[in-house]
C-alpha cells in the first residue's frame, strides 16, 4: 500500500531520458535487444477484452503472496508463462470501511488504482494487461462486506477469490482466513453472497481458497457443502491450518476432492511445494486435479513459469526491475521483492547482493544490476 503522492515521483529517481526507454507505447514494452518482442501480441494473448467468466482448469498460476504478489511480480509471471495470477490478499474493510476507495485510471501507465481518497493512500493497482487474468483475492469474515469490497473491483479483474486458509493471528482474530475452516456456515454464506452479487452480475468468477483438515472426513464434509455455493475454483493448500510452509505438502486428499469438484463442474487445484512449471503438470496428471498454484519458488525466481526453464536470477532481477519502473512501482517493495530474488547461491554477497541491499534509489539499483536502459 503506497501514498499517491509518493509514487508518482519513484520512478523519476534517475533521468527522464532512461525512463523513456522503458515505459510503453500503448502496450509495448521495452525489452533489452535479442529478446523476443512482447507487445500488442502479449496483450492479445491475455485477453484484453473480458470474455466472461475465467476458465482454471488446466491452469498453472501464481499464488497469492502478501508483499510479494505486487503488480510488477504479477507482470512478471504472466510474461514467462503463468496462466494466471492471484494478487496478494486484501482485506475487505481497508477497501470500503470508513471511507470507500476510489477507482482512479492513470492512461501514462495503464493501470487502475484503488485509493483512500483522505490518506491519498493506494490499497491496490491493477495493470491493463493483466485483466483478464487476475483474480482478486479477498479477506472477509462478512457477507455484506465481502459484496461491497467486491463491486469495487468486479469490473477488473476475472475473479474474486475468498482467503479461507490463511492461518495468521490478524485474520484468523478477525474471523477471516483459516477461522473460517471451522465456521463453515459463516464460509458459505460469504460465497453464496459473492456468487449472488458478484459472480451472476458481473459475469466473473468465484472461487476460494482453503487448507485441508486433520481428519479426512471433516475435510470432505467442508468440500462438499463448499462446492455446493456456486463457486467455480477451488485451491487446496495441501497442509493443515497448523502446518508452517516449510513442512512437506499432504497430497493424500487431494484424489477426494478433486472428484467432489469434477462431480460439480469446478476446478481443483492444488497448492504446496509445486516448484515450476513441468512439476505443476506432473502434480496434475498424478493427482487427478485441474490445475497447479505456484508460490515460494514464484518468489524465488518468477520464471519457473517458463516452459524451456529457469532464467539466471539476475536476469530475472534485472526484468522485475524495468517492470517496477514502467508502472511506478513503490521504491521499498521493489527492493524488497528483488531482494529475494538475489538472495541466491549464484549470486555475489559482496558485488551484488549487499550493495543492493544498502541502494538508496532506483538509480543505484540500476547500476548494481549492470543494466543498460
Amino acid at each position: 500500500m503506497l501514498r499517491l503522492s509518493q509514487n508518482k515521483g519513484l520512478a523519476v529517481q534517475f533521468c527522464e531520458e532512461a525512463r523513456k526507454k522503458i515505459l510503453t507505447l500503448g502496450y509495448q514494452w521495452s525489452l533489452k535487444r535479442g529478446e523476443k518482442s512482447l507487445s500488442l501480441g502479449f496483450a492479445r494473448s491475455l485477453g484484453m477484452a473480458h470474455s466472461g467468466r475465467v476458465d482454471y482448469h488446466g491452469k498453472i498460476v501464481l499464488a497469492p503472496m502478501v508483499r510479494i504478489g505486487e503488480l510488477p511480480t504479477r507482470l512478471l509471471a504472466l510474461k514467462y508463462g503463468a496462466d494466471l495470477v492471484w494478487g496478494p490478499e486484501i482485506v475487505d474493510k481497508a477497501l470500503v470501511d470508513g471511507e470507500m476507495c476510489k477507482r482512479v485510471v492513470n492512461e501514462k501507465n495503464n493501470c487502475v488504482y484503488f485509493v483512500k481518497p483522505k490518506e491519498n493512500k493506494i490499497m491496490y493497482k491493477i495493470h491493463a494487461l493483466e485483466k483478464s487474468k487476475l483474480i482478486f483475492q479477498l479477506g472477509s469474515a462478512d457477507p455484506e462486506l465481502a459484496v461491497k469490497a467486491a463491486q469495487l473491483i468486479a469490473q477488473d479483474v476475472a475473479a474474486v477469490d475468498l482467503n479461507c486458509g490463511c492461518p495468521k493471528h490478524f485474520s484468523v482474530h478477525s474471523g477471516m482466513g483459516a477461522a473460517l475452516l471451522k465456521n463453515v456456515d459463516r464460509l458459505e454464506s460469504i460465497l453464496i453472497a459473492l456468487v449472488k452479487n458478484i459472480g451472476i452480475p458481473y459475469n466473473i468468477g468465484i472461487s476460494a481458497k482453503i487448507r485441508i483438515l486433520e481428519d479426512v472426513k471433516e475435510t470432505e464434509s467442508l468440500v462438499r457443502r463448499i462446492c455446493e455455493t456456486g463457486i467455480i475454483g477451488l485451491t487446496v493448500h495441501c497442509r493443515t491450518i497448523s502446518m508452517r510452509n516449510k513442512e512437506k505438502a499432504i497430497r493424500d486428499q487431494l484424489k477426494m476432492i478433486s472428484g467432489i469438484c469434477r462431480k460439480k463442474g469446478i476446478a481443483c487445484i492444488a497448492n504446496g511445494d509445486i516448484v515450476d512449471r513441468k512439476d505443476g503438470l506432473e502434480v496434475i496428471k498424478e493427482w487427478g486435479i485441474d490445475g497447479a498454484m505456484i508460490a515460494r519458488a514464484a518468489k524465488k525466481n518468477p520464471s519457473c513459469f517458463r516452459i524451456e526453464g529457469l532464467l539466471s536470477q539476475i536476469e530475472v532481477a534485472q526484468e522485475w526491475l524495468r517492470m517496477a519502473i514502467q508502472t511506478d512501482n513503490s521504491f521499498s517493495n521493489t527492493k524488497f521483492c528483488i531482494l529475494q530474488i538475489l538472495d541466491d547461491k549464484s549470486i555475489s554477497r559482496k558485488t551484488i547482493f549487499q550493495p543492493f541491499q544498502n541502494a538508496k534509489s532506483f538509480n543505484e539499483m540500476v547500476k548494481i544490476l549492470g543494466m543498460d536502459i
